[in-house]
């Protein structure tokens, strides 16, 4: 039986994205963070990249969900049910990944579709969705993701290499944006946006008083099956928890930060494939 209501399914397949409000508890999100916060290994692992005006983006990812907090958020049935509603088809964990968008210092996101990337993987169809769940509050002060509503439906755009970023190629970024409503995604913690792999979006840079951290869970159908090996899995059934299991896990400090994260500098060449920005 689906999660979401038809409206909810025709909100995203017109929008290109869908607020789920509260998804996560406010005890959950409270474990989650402070999990994340005290995650030596995550901190260790994370990868910076330039952003272009000074600041650094701060990420951390992990291929496989694993069976702790991090992995009970991405494999709970409340999150992956509803993104198989909107795939209309079995879905599997692509990957997860902490934003770490520090108070005064994080950096901002270039324009671009995760498709842009996820392309040179071997995935034939756009046929991915992603969970943004707010870690911490996210407002326009604090870099908050930034979307334009209906640009899932432009297709796959040409993505350039401008520093570290992967970015879609500004001239159409720019006469999308005069036809396109652009929606600053405000969120309270424990709010969750689910957004198509084509939806335009990017991030201004953290220069307030307030970190914005944020987990995105990202999921392929089954169907759409990679015909090429790259830095992320191929289908691999997802083993779904029941909701409960975010809280039992989370409460347990032996099990709660167990997770292998992945060396994003040695792995993932989907961005440096790109042709490089001759500006």
């Amino acid at each position: 039986m689906p999660v979401l209501t038809s409206d909810q399914i025709a909100e995203f397949n017109r929008d290109g994205y869908l607020f789920v409000r509260g998804l996560i508890t406010e005890e959950e999100i409270g474990l989650l963070r402070d999990t994340a916060r005290h995650d030596h290994a995550m901190d260790q692992a994370s990868s910076t990249m330039d952003d272009g005006d000074g600041h650094e983006v701060r990420l951390s990812l992990w291929n496989h969900p694993g069976n702790g907090i991090y992995g009970m958020v991405a494999r709970c049935r409340r999150v992956v049910d509803r993104v198989e509603d909107l795939l209309e088809d079995e879905v599997y964990h692509y990957h997860s990944k902490m934003i770490l968008k520090d108070a005064k210092v994080g950096g901002a996101w270039a324009w671009h579709q995760d498709y842009g990337y996820w392309y040179q993987n071997g995935l034939l169809f756009p046929d991915l969705a992603s969970v943004m769940i707010a870690v911490d509050d996210a407002t326009q002060e604090n870099g908050c993701l930034q979307v334009l509503k209906g640009s899932h439906k432009l297709g796959r755009l040409n993505h350039i290499l401008t520093g570290d970023q992967a970015g879609a190629e500004m001239e159409h970024v720019e006469e999308a944006r005069k036809r396109l409503e652009l929606v600053h995604c405000e969120m309270k913690a424990g709010d969750a946006l689910y957004f198509h792999s084509n939806t335009l979006h990017c991030s201004a840079a953290n220069l307030s008083d307030h970190s914005r951290w944020a987990l995105i869970c990202c999921y392929n159908t089954k169907s759409n099956d990679p015909f090429k090996e790259s830095h992320h899995p191929g289908y691999t059934p997802l083993d779904k928890v029941d909701d409960e299991m975010v809280l039992t896990v989370g409460r347990d400090d032996a099990k709660r930060s167990s997770v292998q994260f992945a060396n994003l500098v040695e792995e993932d060449k989907s961005a440096t494939s790109l042709a490089e920005s001759e500006s």
